[in-house]
């Protein structure tokens, strides 16, 4: 006992000699930097910063990339929240309610909640990798891989809670975003599986891009429709700000639970922050006795995914530490730095130094987590005021900028062009289910646990065959998927509304309709994939086959019942609120606004094509600017900046080169 407090103690101590303490901050400055600016990414700035730690001490080297990935989570919350673009993966789930709280002049509070919430987060995490990394292997090793398909099904059941009384479309964007991950080439067998022939598709289609394009989309043309800034209300003042701190320790227990959430499911491997944001999300609205309010700018939905998000990398360092299996992505990318330091994750990590261990290393780890969240909460906090000002900046000059933002971010994943077309393609089915009213987040979180999943549901088939159903945890985990599925229709029978919203007596019977219309029409689309889509799975192998199955005949049988749904005019509650466009505009403003914002959105596209990035993205700009009278100043200051950013950021400090457009190849 004495071995690991001194051990404790000197984790803490060795981060203030010499030069380590220096290393740390400059990693927190970049980390800082990479948060925000959305599409680079923690895991590929990792990947990039390796070289770097050669020639450092271990303490200096994990000082340095630890300091950067801690907090990388929590600046990317302020992208998510002022602009609806994910400024990490990691951060999608606080787009939800983040964003539609800083439409509300609520950004102050919104990152108030953020940042904190991330900080007590990381707190959890990272003490809890101290307490944990002994006691952690029997945890770990009790799911098999039953239960972790179980798990995955039922996370996902959890959060088709987000779709509010629309269950079944909810299950179905879910079963979508399952079928969405088989794409790409069987990892076993080979066999491709819906490329239609493209190289491009043999790694399946990216999270960031689909994202990007369901949430960052619909909200560019929302801001272009409306023709105002971001925040519909005045920004508040720093209260504002202060009231998010102190919301986080108003529902503290919701945020610890989530922190909770966070840790213990990244001990598992695979069970990274890009799912454990969605599954706090998730819990967050499961025990809010108010569920309407969420995706509306519900201060809970933003509370859950922040402390999420940054206890994970305690848990998934867990897992790494002990065992010597990298939990996730940047666990993976984290091993480079063990190796390039002739260290080897295992017990060696849990002995003292005297016995030949590096039990104070490990727990170097904890207080960088710890000093880097204290150190860029801290930094933040100073200057938030600033930052929600941002969302007052009028559209003309934030659309060019934020479609600059979604298409770097969608080409940083990989680097490819394709995935340009990924975004325009999910922004179109993104706008889309906006406007009739289908649930999008499932479709997220179902895309990030299907490889899992299909790794697991393949592996529980060969090893156990049907039996592993009737495994005891697994039946339990079955019950609790059947209860998150059914709950709300048992509320509802329980608890049957009163009264009749008032406000749906005032709504216009056409816009009902049209959404109603809008909902058919997807229903139909969906029908007529599903059908293809298993048409062509005949030719596939079991190995191939049995997940695309065991998903699509389910999912295809609940896009019919909906169809049918639909056709009846029962396709469960539309939204009785009227669009806030068609009140402040006129119908022929609102749509000429909509075919030029979709015409910039595409024009944007095909410059970078055929000019690259470099010269495109100042270009286009500068003929944004100009087509919409901005001062001539600005005209020219906007693209010069940009350019000034491409050229010394990834040119000169990053030494990443953007590929020339097809007119200069």
């Amino acid at each position: 006992m004495l071995e690991m407090a001194s051990a404790f103690l000197s984790g803490l101590t060795v981060l203030f000699s010499g030069p380590t303490l220096i290393v740390m901050l400059l990693g927190i400055l970049i980390g800082f930097v990479v948060g925000i600016m959305p599409g680079l990414g923690g895991p590929t700035t990792l990947a990039l910063m390796l070289p770097f730690v050669i020639r450092m001490s271990p303490v200096e080297a994990f000082a340095f990339l630890l300091g950067m990935q801690a907090v990388t989570a929590t600046t990317g919350d302020i992208t998510s929240i002022l602009f609806g673009v994910p400024g990490e993966p990691t951060t999608a789930a606080t787009i939800v309610d983040g964003h539609p709280m800083a439409k509300k002049g609520e950004a102050g509070r919104a990152l108030g909640a953020a940042l904190m919430s991330s900080l007590v987060g990381a707190l959890f995490g990272a003490f809890t990798l101290a307490l944990a990394v002994p006691i952690v292997r029997p945890l770990v090793m009790f799911f098999g891989s039953p239960e972790l398909f179980m798990l995955a099904v039922l996370g996902l059941t959890f959060v088709i809670s987000l779709s509010g009384e629309s269950i079944l479309k909810g299950f179905i964007v879910g079963g979508s975003g399952f079928f969405l991950a088989t794409v790409g080439l069987d990892p076993v067998s080979g066999i491709q599986r819906y490329t239609f022939g493209h190289p491009f598709l043999w790694d399946g289609i990216g999270l960031v891009p689909v994202t990007i394009g369901l949430f960052a989309i619909p909200e560019i043309v929302d801001l272009a429709v409306k023709g105002s800034s971001i925040a519909e209300r005045q920004v508040g003042k720093l209260g504002g700000v202060w009231q998010g701190v102190k919301d986080t320790f108003s529902h503290l227990g919701l945020v610890l639970r989530c922190s909770a959430v966070g840790t213990f499911t990244a001990i598992i491997p695979g069970m990274g922050a890009a799912i454990t944001q969605w599954l706090a999300y998730a819990h967050a609205v499961q025990s809010s006795p108010d569920k309407e309010r969420f995706g509306q700018g519900a201060i809970e939905g933003v509370l859950g995914p922040g402390a999420a998000n940054n206890s994970t990398l305690g848990g998934s360092f867990i897992t790494t530490v002990s065992f010597g299996i990298p939990a996730s992505l940047t666990m993976a990318i984290l091993m480079g730095a063990f190796i390039i330091q002739g260290i080897v994750p295992g017990p060696d990590m849990l002995i003292p130094e005297a016995k030949g261990g590096h039990l104070s290393l490990t727990f170097s780890f904890v207080w960088t987590m710890i000093l880097a969240n204290i150190v860029t909460v801290a930094i933040c906090l100073a200057f938030l005021q600033q930052l929600a000002k941002v969302t007052q900046v009028r559209s003309s000059l934030l659309i060019p900028s934020i479609l600059l933002l979604i298409y770097l971010g969608a080409f940083a994943e990989k680097n490819a062009t394709e995935d340009l077309l990924i975004v325009l393609f999910f922004g179109a089915l993104g706008l889309w289910m906006e406007k009739s009213n289908w649930p999008r987040p499932p479709l997220v979180l179902g895309l990030v646990l299907g490889a899992l999943s299909e790794n697991k549901l393949f592996l529980s088939t060969s090893n156990y065959g049907a039996s592993w159903l009737l495994r005891p945890t697994v039946l339990v985990l079955i019950g609790l998927v059947l209860l998150g599925a059914f709950y709300p229709f048992l509320k509802k029978k329980i608890k049957p509304d009163k009264q009749p919203r008032e406000d749906s007596f005032e709504t216009p019977k056409g816009g009902r309709e049209e959404k109603s219309n809008r909902s058919t029409i997807f229903s139909i689309f969906l029908v007529i994939i599903y059908s293809l889509a298993l048409w062509q799975s005949r030719k596939f192998n079991l190995r191939a086959g049995l997940f695309p199955w065991a998903i699509g005949i389910p999912t295809l049988a609940l896009c019919v019942i909906q169809l049918l749904m639909d056709l009846a005019g029962k396709s469960g509650p539309a939204s009785t609120e009227p669009d806030p466009i068609q009140e402040i505009l006129p119908q022929g403003v609102a749509n000429r606004r909509l075919v030029l914002i979709l015409a910039w959105t595409i024009g944007f596209l095909v410059a970078i094509i055929l000019l690259g990035f470099t010269i495109a993205s100042p270009l286009c700009i500068f003929l944004y600017l100009l087509v919409y009278r901005e001062k001539w100043y600005l005209t020219l200051i906007f693209p010069g900046v940009t350019w000034a950013f491409f050229y010394v950021f990834f040119y000169r400090i990053i030494h990443i080169p953007f590929p020339p457009g097809l007119l200069f190849r």
